[in-house]
């Protein structure tokens, strides 16, 4: 006998062996008891979770001469055999991402003027019905609204939206959930002790976590497994075909940051990346075990982690160990490094400079800062250079400067510490007591070009616009500025009259906010052109200037829209943009 995939070999044949729908099948089957079935049904969700499954079965159902009690199909009448042996007259389905034309949607149309020949009903089950045209779609709107009364129509779509809405108006809508791990775990084991197949609980929860709520996408990836553990699925074999990163580098990383070991969190990382996994997905995993054990830190919160029972208990004695400040300041910064990622030209070292800030989270707790310096401060990271006796030097470096620490030992006279401060004055800030009396006067910093003031070198429009990007990520470095550097990504730049350049603004509240900087923003970039003559001007572009650039979702929409073959392609190979 020829092998079948998991995903068909098990697909549910009644309502009640559809997993993780359990609402769902329960509203159908009540409708089929009842006898008040409606002429037009959606069905809409993720994909690989049982929509066209569903479809069918409900087909079945409603045409069933002998319905069990339950709302099931009996099995046994000519219908349900006709319709298990794939020769039923009375089920059509259309799948419409490669029939969406209005030629395709007219002959279904002639299809539903002939009554069921055997059965109650002819039910037209259409796949993905939002990628019919437009002109298909109002072909069968007059259909839709008032068809025969033995026609049933059973709409499947990924994408809801994307359907008219007077579509939707005309059908009782199914919303259909992605699969927790905990229901897709269940029926792998099933699966598996079906196919007699020896599973660790633990690798069934890494395929149910990989597959992201979809069953079909869990069988596939469950063959796969199978495949190459011949038979004999463990957690360490699922990792390695998966190319999944294990758990266990991010409790070894939250481990070591609590202690403040920050060279063994480099070592990990260096791990890591060197196997072949991107840093990007690392931090998301971080962030998601950081929010786990944030969740295990209560017992009534314990129950949102989709996890292994096992694994809950590693997570809630992990948890035991941190504190909520640890665990909110690095949910926060694995957040804002998660917003860089994309952006940073330098990737490893975005990485490596966040999990160095995890690491540091809980110095203040050490009691080691010293001085009038700020109270956080970046510790020696792996070693403490040597200096003359008595006195200890310790470098510390920050994204903005980089200042040197003396420590004075502590049998040093306290007369000693006294003369070592350096005497402050308002005049040597650059103010008196006469200006702080003054409220409506307002400080503003001073930006200098410095050499570059005499300089004049010559520099074109694509030159300006390598040196604003370059600027806007530098920016993007600083938490408080990472929105607006992203936004002034998409600022038009124009050479009016050399050395002057235009900035175009799509909205007045963005000029603004550059307004404020533009000190700044014009000294960056005449020091990094070297040209201190150049000025920047600022506008709002007119109707005429301003083009809607399309994200790459809506570009990939397009191609699957305007390009027949590019969809069937995508339908082929099962694509998605992620």
């Amino acid at each position: 006998m020829d092998y079948i995939v998991s995903a068909r070999k098990y697909r549910p044949m009644t309502f009640d062996s559809v997993v993780g729908q359990s609402s769902l099948t329960t509203t159908l089957k009540n409708a089929v008891s009842s006898g008040k079935l409606a002429h037009a049904y959606l069905f809409c969700g993720p994909r690989g979770v049982g929509k066209t499954t569903c479809a069918r079965i409900f087909a079945k159902v409603i045409n069933c001469l002998n319905p069990t009690p339950s709302g099931d199909a009996c099995g046994e009448c000519e219908s349900c055999k006709a319709f298990a042996e794939g020769r039923s007259l009375n089920i059509f389905e259309l799948d419409a991402a490669s029939n969406n034309g209005v030629e395709h949607i007219k002959a279904l149309m002639e299809q539903t003027r002939i009554p069921p020949q055997t059965g109650k009903y002819k039910v037209f089950i259409i796949d993905e019905v939002h990628m019919l045209s437009t002109q298909a779609f109002n072909a069968f709107l007059k259909t839709l609204e008032e068809p025969p009364a033995h026609v049933i129509f059973i709409l499947a779509t990924t994408e809801k939206h994307k359907i008219l809405p007077t579509i939707i108006s005309r059908c009782q809508i199914y919303d259909f959930e992605r699969m927790s791990v905990q229901s897709i775990v269940g029926h792998l084991e099933h699966v598996a002790k079906s196919e007699g197949i020896t599973y660790e609980e633990q690798a069934l929860n890494v395929i149910a976590e990989k597959a992201d709520g979809g069953m079909r996408d869990a069988l596939s990836i469950f063959d796969q497994a199978a495949s190459f553990c011949q038979g004999n699925i463990t957690y360490q074999k699922v990792l390695e075909d998966l190319n999944v990163l294990d758990a266990e580098n991010y409790f070894k990383i939250i481990d070591l940051s609590l202690e403040n070991k920050v060279s063994d969190v480099m070592l990990i990382v260096n791990d890591i990346l060197s196997h072949g996994f991107d840093g990007g997905l690392m931090v998301n995993g971080l962030a998601s075990h950081v929010r786990n054990v944030l969740m295990a830190t209560n017992p009534q919160t314990t129950q949102l982690i989709e996890s292994s029972e096992t694994q809950r208990q590693r997570y809630a004695e992990q948890a035991k160990r941190c504190t909520p400040k640890f665990l909110y300041h690095a949910l926060k910064i694995l957040n804002q490094c998660d917003l860089s990622y994309r952006q940073s030209s330098n990737k490893r070292l975005l990485v490596e400079l966040t999990l160095i800030q995890v690491a540091q989270i809980m110095q203040d707790e050490d009691g080691e800062s010293a001085g009038r310096g700020p109270k956080k401060r970046l510790k020696s990271l792996f070693s403490l250079l040597t200096f003359p006796k008595g006195t200890e030097r310790k470098s510390v470096e920050s994204v903005e400067k980089k200042e040197t620490v003396y420590k004075i030992p502590e049998t040093a006279a306290a007369k000693t510490v006294a003369e070592a401060r350096p005497k402050v004055s308002l005049a040597s800030l650059g103010g008196s007591f006469a200006s702080l009396n003054n409220k409506k006067k307002k400080v503003q910093a001073v930006y200098s070009l410095g050499e570059t003031a005499n300089e004049t070198a010559e520099f074109s429009e694509p030159d300006v616009r390598r040196e604003w990007l370059r600027m806007c990520n530098y920016m993007g470095q600083n938490p408080e500025e990472v929105a607006l550097a992203s936004r002034m990504h998409n600022v038009i730049l124009k050479m009016t009259e050399f050395p002057k350049v235009e900035a175009v603004f799509e909205n007045s509240m963005l000029l603004d906010d550059v307004d404020r900087i533009l000190p700044r923003v014009q000294t960056t970039l005449a020091k990094a052109l070297h040209n201190g003559k150049l000025t920047i001007t600022l506008r709002l572009a007119n109707d005429d200037e301003i083009v809607k650039k399309l994200t790459p979702k809506e570009i990939y929409d397009k191609l699957i829209e305007e390009c027949p073959a590019f969809a069937s392609l995508q339908r082929e190979l099962e694509l998605k943009l992620e």
